[in-house]
This record gives structure tokens, sequence and C-alpha cells, in this order.
């Protein structure tokens, strides 16, 4: 039986003006299961309309009552955590422990950092800069925000947007990718029966609905994740209006092997795992390797053998899922048919199985640093593997590349740790791990993997525009 989707806007489920619907497939089967409203221009300015006029209600709330019902969009969220899992497994393919450890509950915490957040605002101490004058900082909402979500994370990506936003005051307008609408109608539904008609609405639909919701003149700040290309096609479109920008793109991270760890076999272990979470469906994903020359033979023959062993399918021995859609399954196909003579291809490089998008762990060794495979993101659970000879050896090809997203090094000298830190040009790194995130600490980049952070005060102070005000206070 095919579900019908709709739009949520105003505090109620509707219809596409147009009465038009895309179908929405199960990577694991490759089967459509449900249908989604491909709204148009009606569409979007209704749920506009509705978002403007909660703003001039909702923008004027206090960090309490905002506060408070943050917190039970976590408890809703964590009563309900079934239908989201469900919901977003069946949307995704990703195995339902992935979810119901890794994500919901995660989830739930991250509303509750920010209804904590919304309260503790901080600035520049009130007071007397210029001689009878008193000047006082105000953090204000933005307005109302225009969101587009990704299908790589579709509920989780919804969250580190939906949550800041509303902390703050403002309103939201969200399309979510038109392969993974359902975990975030499913949400519209918990928020809905938590927060004000108009406060959180989403309308679903494809690339010229996302355009329409970014170009809006009636957003005041529009904030995406997805690839460099959306990214700057979405900077380019707010120019035309001056819109502010918040941009979480795409990633090429690089794994600093030194020859002094501590492991070899656990090191390759817990990098395998963090490159191929998620199908490697991850901007931060730990996919470029970078080993020192005395020790690759080694962490390259580990690495293949912990790959080797991950797991894919629908099963629950299965560590992750599907790629999300045909297209990105011929997109990650297409490097391996174009890979250079010179690559080594240590395990996986294909297909699994005739029925939906699996594709095998992999490990690709021997790339050079101007190798597409190298250059551009994959997207996909394909691990590749590099040397270096030095610390500026390994700093010269880990930076070189367009990308600014997360990098990790991995070695037991201390010093060296804090050097190669200092230096990485990406917005996040780690030393001796690689992806853990919290609710506390931002996470963003530079560079082509865009600006503004997710998450942390540095989140909620991005969905907010500072006033300076100045009293008179002489005689």
């Amino acid at each position: 039986m095919t579900t019908r989707l709709q739009n949520y806007i105003n505090g109620k489920f509707v219809d596409a003006r147009s009465g038009r619907f895309s179908d929405v497939v199960d990577p694991s089967t490759g089967e459509v299961y449900a249908q989604a409203p491909l709204s148009g221009q009606e569409d979007v300015d209704a749920a506009y309309e509705a978002a403007a006029a909660a703003f001039e209600t909702w923008g004027q709330t206090t960090p309490g009552e905002r506060a408070n019902l943050l917190l039970k969009i976590a408890d809703a969220i964590e009563a309900r955590a079934d239908e989201i899992n469900q919901a977003e497994c069946r949307n995704t393919g990703k195995p339902y422990a992935r979810m119901s450890e890794d994500e919901t509950p995660v989830a739930a915490d991250h509303f509750r950092f920010f209804a904590g957040a919304a309260r503790t605002l901080e600035g520049p101490t009130a007071g007397e800069f210029l001689a009878e004058h008193t000047s006082v900082i105000r953090h204000e909402p933005v307005g109302v925000i225009g969101q587009v979500t990704p299908w790589n994370y579709p509920m989780m990506m919804a969250v580190w947007k939906i949550a800041p936003a509303l902390a703050a005051g403002n309103t939201i307008v969200l399309k979510p990718s038109d392969t993974t609408p359902v975990s975030t109608v499913k949400l519209a539904e918990i928020i809905g029966d938590v927060l004000p008609a108009g406060v959180f609405n989403v309308v679903t639909g494809d690339r010229e609905t996302g355009s329409l919701v970014v170009s809006h003149p009636t957003a005041s700040m529009v904030a995406i994740t997805g690839s460099v290309g959306a990214g700057m096609a979405v900077a380019k479109s707010a120019a035309d209006d001056l819109k502010r920008v918040h941009l979480e793109l795409g990633g090429k991270a690089p794994v600093v092997v030194f020859d002094d760890v501590k492991d070899i076999k656990a090191t390759a272990e817990a990098i395998a795992g963090a490159g191929l979470y998620n199908a490697g469906q991850d901007c931060t994903a730990a996919c470029r390797v970078l080993v020192q020359e005395s020790i690759h033979a080694e962490f390259a023959e580990a690495l293949k053998e912990a790959a080797a062993a991950t797991v894919t399918g629908t099963g629950e021995d299965a560590f992750y899922g599907p790629l999300n859609n045909p297209n990105q399954l011929a997109r990650v196909q297409g490097f391996f048919e174009r890979l250079p003579e010179h690559a080594t291809v240590l395990t996986g490089g294909e297909r699994v199985g005739e029925a939906g998008y699996f594709f095998a762990p992999t490990v690709v060794d021997g790339l050079k640093q101007d190798d597409e495979m190298i250059q551009t993101e994959v997207f996909g659970p394909v691990i590749t593997v590099q040397t270096f000879t030095d610390e500026a050896d390994a700093l010269a090809k880990a930076n070189g590349v367009q990308y600014g997203l997360s990098g990790s090094v991995w070695t037991s000298d201390h010093g060296r740790a804090m050097r190669m830190s200092k230096r990485l040009d990406f917005g996040v790194v780690w030393v001796n791990t690689h992806i853990p995130f919290v609710s506390e600490m931002p996470h963003g980049g530079f560079k082509h993997s865009g600006y503004g952070k997710d998450l942390s005060v540095f989140g909620l102070h991005d969905y907010t525009r500072v006033k300076h005000v100045m009293h008179y206070i002489g005689e």
C-alpha cells in the first residue's frame, strides 16, 4: 500500500495546491512505498505567510517559554522514538539499531541542550562607554528562516536546524530532500502537537521547490546542508536579496595516521568504522587516509581486513545499509569506472546484490594527490589510502583539497597532535578518534565546506542578530 504524505502548513496537514506528487522509494528494495507533494509557488507562499504571522507572537516569547516547549518536543521524540525510527529506516534503509542507538536519543538531547542554551545567551556587559550614555547589547531572533535538509541524515539534520532556530525565537519553513521526506513529516506531526500554528512548517518537493524556499522574499535567512554546488547556488540566490546564509556542505576528511600509533589493528578498525558508517554518506566520514610510509603496508592490510569484515544489508548484523538512491549508486560506481591504473582496490569496489542500492565496503590504495577520488567527495562506503613522509608532507596533502569540514590525527605524540590540529585547515579536528559529536561543541567547516556552525551556543548565535541600544542618561 502506498502512503500519501502531506505538507504541514500553519498547524495543518494539507496537499500541494497542484495536486501533484513524487514517488518515495525504499532504497533497500528499490520499490515505491510512498508519495510526497510536489510543492509549488502557492504552497511555499502559504508556508511563509503562516511563518511570518506566527513570528509576530513567537518572536516575542521569553527564552523560558521557548525552552519549556523545546523540552516537551524532546520528551515527545523519546515517547515516539519507534515511530521516528521506523519512518527513517524505511526511507533511508538504515539499520534499525543505528537509528535507535545513535540518532533518535541524540535528537532529543539536542532539543534539551538548546532549551537550556536559549536561557543562557551571553554578551558584553552593559556599561557607559561614552560619558552620560549607557549601552546595551540585544540578541534578537532573525525572523523567518528558510531551511533545506539533505538525504543522508534526514531526521538528524532537520533537528540540527530546527532546534537552534526555534530556541532563538525564529519561525521556520523547511524543505526536506525529495528522496527522504518521511521522517521530517513525522517530526512535523510531533512538533506540531507542541508548538503554536505557523511556527514550524514543512513543504516537500523537488529542486524547484527548494529554490522557491531559499529565494523567497519573506525569508530573512536561509540554512542548508547539501553539496558544494547547492551551497553556491543558495549563496548566489541569497545575495540578490542580502539574506543571511548558513551553509554546511561537503567534506573530504583527512585521517592522518603516524607511525607511532600504539595499535595499528585497533586504529584501522576504528577508522574503518568511521569511514563506512551510514554507507559513507557523511560529510565528515573518515574517507581519506594518509598513513606514514613506514607502516603503510601493515596498516593498509589491517584496514582492508576491517573493511572486508563490515556487513552491509538489512539484517540485524548489518553495520550500514544502502546508498540513498539510484543516482548516488551510479555516481559511486562511476568513480571505479574511471579509476586510474596506479590505484589498487584492496577490497570491495562493487555493487552488492541486485535489489536496492547496496555497495560493498571498499578500500582503495595507491592513489595520488590529484586523483579524482582524492579531490572529489565520493559519498559512499569508500576509504582511500595515500602515504606521506613527515608532518610537512602530511599537512600539504591533508590541506590540499577544496574542502575544510573535518579531519583527524592519530598519534601517541602529544606535541605532534597539537601541531597538526593547529595547522589542519578544517573546522573540526579529532585526535585519536573520528566522528563523535556532542550538543555542546560546534560543527561547521571552512573553504568550500561552507560557513556557520551547527550545535553549541555558536549554532544558537547563528540564528540571532545583534542590536546595540544606547541610552542617554544625562540630566
